[in-house]
């Protein structure tokens, strides 16, 4: 039978006959917020939530790289052949650093788990990847995720055709009943919730955290729903220096947390090297039983085979050099996130303090802040503000699989200093003005008070 023509006769493929994902605004999402700094290179960007470049240092790699094989020889007895087969032959699908990875989660987190419970890969994206694949067995399964939700985890979802159904994040990070709610009505409606994914450390984009008892009480209701929880923790460093909350794997008894790390944020985003935490127990009915990681694992030896090898080799040297301790290879990152977001949050209240149909949230930690404003903050918005204002910044609503954000703007704090601080905030005040919320002439607000909103 002749092929059925195009409905386009310029078009060698029809949008229509292709996979459902790539006409979802999740994965133009990701891609929009990737390019949209690039296509304004003039404009001060308060939209990625990228690290500061302030320590990147090349020889640094170098160093990193030659740790890693001192290492090898001395540590684990290799052969100068060994050590060049390592960093540079096809390596172990789960990972060559897991051990090391083992020891700095117990080293930073308390934390002990087996290194073959451990698969690394390529950036945290895969990780997410390679659980939604292993979990989604059928039209039937779904997770759930707290709203608004990192688009990474929307988009990894879709690829393997995996609704996400939206928790409400409540006062404290995430509405217990809520998920409760959405567990209970899933199944009413004959779909499998399978688990539960948040980042309970100055989340993406909302900048919330879940208090102690929150976590206790989510670790409860997973256990009792009979769902898995997907913890995602690239910021828990990232803290004000009063103290860190343990995660939840750390607080995990009955193996109902997989965890995802990343070393972007901490070590080097260049390197591309994630992890997940998966110690769960597979059983196959028959009385074999094998761990969920090696699961994990046979999927991505059909996705990326391996991780780069010597990628792992830099991370491995990071976290040789710094005794195990991410804590401590990030003091000097976490002083700059700290003074940039007091900088951010003291200039809102100089700009915007006396307005009160703007207000923010004031994280203790992380990358993020949400300002609420009372106009459409939507994408074209945001190109006529890096066009005409010279300010980029992120619409909220990326991170929601439907209508809501639609009047609040992130402002990451990771990537720029004091001065640029400054002077996009005047940009942003600027595009205020335009908008009819900031008075033209005194910069004060056309409508009385402004309040910051503690979370």
């Amino acid at each position: 039978m002749p092929d059925q023509p195009l409905a386009d006769p310029t078009a060698d493929l029809d949008l229509a006959g292709l996979h459902t994902s790539l006409e979802d605004p999740a994965l133009a999402s990701m891609t929009f917020l990737n390019e949209v700094t690039g296509r304004h290179p003039k404009a001060l960007s308060f939209a990625p939530g990228r690290p500061t470049e302030e320590s990147f240092d090349v020889e640094a790699v170098h160093r990193y790289l030659r740790r890693f094989c001192d290492h090898l020889a001395t540590d684990r007895g290799h052969t100068p052949e060994e050590v060049r087969r390592t960093l540079c032959q096809y390596g172990r699908t789960s990972g060559i650093v897991h051990e090391l990875i083992a020891r700095q989660l117990e080293a930073d987190e308390g934390l002990r788990t087996e290194p073959e419970s451990i698969v690394v890969t390529v950036g945290c994206q895969e990780a997410m990847y390679l659980v939604l694949r292993a979990l989604r067995r059928d039209e039937h399964d779904v997770v759930l995720a707290v709203s608004p939700t990192y688009v990474g985890l929307t988009g990894a979802a879709r690829l393997v055709d995996m609704p996400v159904l939206p928790v409400a994040s409540g006062r404290t990070g995430i509405d217990l009943a809520d998920l409760t709610a959405q567990v209970r009505g899933a199944r009413e409606r004959g779909l499998r919730p399978r688990a539960c994914y948040l980042v309970p450390d100055f989340a993406n984009p909302s900048g919330l955290s879940l208090d102690l008892a929150t976590r206790g009480e989510l670790l409860a209701l997973a256990e009792r729903e009979g769902i898995l929880l997907l913890e995602d923790n690239p910021y828990g460093m990232f803290h004000d220096g009063s103290g860190r909350v343990p995660t939840l794997k750390a607080l995990d008894t009955g193996r109902r947390v997989i965890h995802f790390g990343s070393f972007a944020k901490t070590v080097l985003p260049g390197a591309r090297v994630g992890y997940v935490v998966a110690d769960q127990r597979v059983g196959d009915g028959q009385g074999r039983v094998q761990g969920f990681a090696e699961h994990l694992s046979r999927i991505k030896s059909m996705v990326t085979v391996n991780t780069s090898p010597i990628s792992q080799a830099v991370v491995g040297g990071a976290l040789l050099e710094n005794d195990f301790s991410l804590e401590r290879a990030t003091s000097r990152s976490r002083h700059v996130y700290q003074r940039n977001l007091a900088h951010v949050l003291r200039g809102l209240e100089t700009r915007f303090g006396r307005c009160d149909s703007v207000s923010w949230n004031t994280p203790r930690g992380g990358f993020f802040i949400v300002v609420t404003v009372p106009f459409t903050v939507d994408d074209e918005l945001l190109e006529r503000s890096g066009r005409s204002f010279g300010v980029l910044w992120t619409p909220v609503s990326h991170f929601y699989d439907g209508k809501g954000g639609r009047n609040q703007i992130r402002l990451s704090c990771s990537s720029l200093d004091s001065t640029q601080v400054e002077e996009g905030l005047n940009r942003l005040a600027n595009l205020f003005v335009d908008k009819g919320v900031l008075g033209v002439d005194t910069g004060t607000d056309s409508m009385p008070g402004c309040s910051s909103v503690s979370m």
